[in-house]
């Protein structure tokens, strides 16, 4: 009975043993996991107030941004206003005084007999004809554009040569006429170089790289048809894409082939203001004994011309010395004037007008894109996007700051694709932009028959044809991230 008692208590010794062992092990448990709760809530305590400092120095940054931004964006106001003020300033000054001037190397370029005889009278009669004969090239331009002259010769060697030839009877009479011809208008002027070598050719060059600086010049008429001596100065202004549409060529005598093959624009005048031949073609005819006025020419006309005459005045094949009139006269080509016409409802019925005009700037030349290689092109995401700036217009001007890609070799129809993308972006300057080379869209490039096919376009309805039709997923050229 003992026994089995001191088995019991020991049994039950073990148990309270084994109790406590496993009490102790849970004590131990649950204070280690006090302690790493402890652990984990200090640190997000502590990261939590680095948060709270961040958070903060953040909303302080973001004020700081806002401020900025609305300190630029009145700056950027004021700089566009400034921008608008000084463009509509520089537009004025540009428009106010809109001239072409006519620079004639008398010398070579001769009057009609018909003018010179009747000395400050026909002077004036010829000032007025070559005024109203380059007028009438400017067609509705010709209400806003001023005429200037200038001729420059040796008076006294060419009225010496015109009286040995006959076509002057004193040698007053030249120097009567062009007297007239500067009394005729302000603008209109006579130089007499005296006697040198390229006296005149110095002053005439000279005098039209000066115009051809001057916003206000539309353009430079030279009188120098005779002299191959021009031909270097002609190349050179060719060569200037902005001024070789500024110049045209006056024919009396055809244009020599030196000038030709510049390929500058000319104009005839020979019908009525200027003689087709030079003076010596006709120094054979002063053989007759009947003296120098009595076969050298033809006698004058006996009523001046009053409005000239513009049959086959192209001029782009010499003239004959005496031509037969055309049986019909062609409509007068135009000075090639680089300035936009204004509408006029007494425009010609034949010209017919584009079916749109976007504005001043007009509309952008359209791109031909290959399809795989615009297709390609669209597939580059985030960094590996193309940078338009550098493959279109370089440099770009954030360098290696920029997030997309510079080191790509495009094809050259991969470069027409960067091209058509970037002209699906509205340039910010709209038609008021003048940046010749400007790589964006000042209209919208993807309307086709009245239909704008891009179905998130960014251009706004007024820069549409009027009358296009959107896709439903057209927000008015507003953002399309919201």
């Amino acid at each position: 009975m003992a026994a089995q008692l001191g088995g019991d208590m020991m049994n039950f010794v073990q148990r309270y043993q084994a109790l406590k062992q496993q009490q102790d092990t849970s004590d131990e448990l649950i204070k280690d996991l006090l302690l790493y709760v402890k652990d984990v809530e200090e640190n997000l305590r502590s990261e939590n107030r680095s948060l709270q400092t961040e958070l903060h120095d953040i909303r302080l940054d973001l004020d700081d941004a806002r401020k900025s931004r609305r300190d630029f964006q009145a700056k950027l106001q004021d700089a566009e206003s400034a921008r608008d003020y000084y463009r509509q300033g520089a537009e004025i000054y540009r428009n106010r005084n809109q001239y072409i001037v006519v620079l004639i190397d008398g010398d070579g370029l001769l009057f009609k007999e018909s003018f010179i005889t009747q000395g400050i009278e026909g002077g004036k009669r010829a000032a007025n004809a070559l005024r109203a004969a380059i007028l009438h090239q400017c067609g509705e331009l010709a209400d806003e554009l001023d005429v200037h002259a200038k001729v420059c010769a040796n008076l006294s060697g060419l009225a010496k040569a015109m009286k040995r030839e006959g076509s002057i009877q004193v040698e007053t009479d030249l120097r009567d006429f062009f007297v007239g011809f500067s009394q005729a208008k302000a603008s209109f002027d006579f130089v007499d170089v005296g006697h040198g070598k390229e006296r005149a050719d110095s002053k005439i060059r000279e005098a039209a790289r000066w115009h051809l600086r001057n916003v206000n010049c539309r353009q430079v008429v030279l009188g120098v048809s005779h002299d191959s001596g021009y031909a270097p100065f002609l190349d050179e202004v060719m060569r200037d894409e902005q001024s070789k549409n500024l110049i045209t060529i006056l024919e009396g005598f055809p244009t020599v082939r030196e000038l030709v093959a510049t390929g500058v624009n000319r104009v005839n005048f020979t019908e009525d203001l200027f003689r087709s031949d030079k003076m010596v073609d006709r120094l054979p005819r002063k053989a007759s004994p009947i003296g120098f006025g009595g076969t050298a020419s033809p006698p004058p006309n006996s009523s001046l011309p009053g409005a000239p005459s513009y049959a086959g005045i192209a001029g782009v094949t010499a003239v004959s010395t005496s031509p037969p009139p055309p049986p019909a006269a062609p409509p007068p080509p135009t000075l090639n004037i680089p300035l936009a016409p204004k509408p006029s409802a007494n425009a010609s019925r034949g010209a017919k007008p584009p079916p749109w005009n976007p504005g001043p700037r007009g509309l952008d030349k359209p791109i031909q894109v290959n399809q795989a290689a615009l297709d390609g092109i669209k597939k580059r995401k985030d960094q590996s996007k193309l940078c338009n700036n550098h493959y279109l217009r370089p440099p770009c001007q954030k360098g290696s700051a920029c997030c997309f890609e510079h080191d790509y070799e495009p094809t050259g129809p991969e470069r027409t694709a960067i091209a058509f993308l970037a002209r699906l972006n509205p340039c910010t300057n709209g038609q008021d932009c003048d940046i010749a080379n400007c790589i964006y869209g000042h209209h919208c490039p993807s309307t086709i028959n009245g239909q704008c096919q891009h179905p998130y376009c960014k251009f706004r309805p007024d820069e549409h044809p009027p009358g296009t039709k959107y896709k439903s997923t057209y927000r008015n050229g507003d953002s399309y991230d919201s």
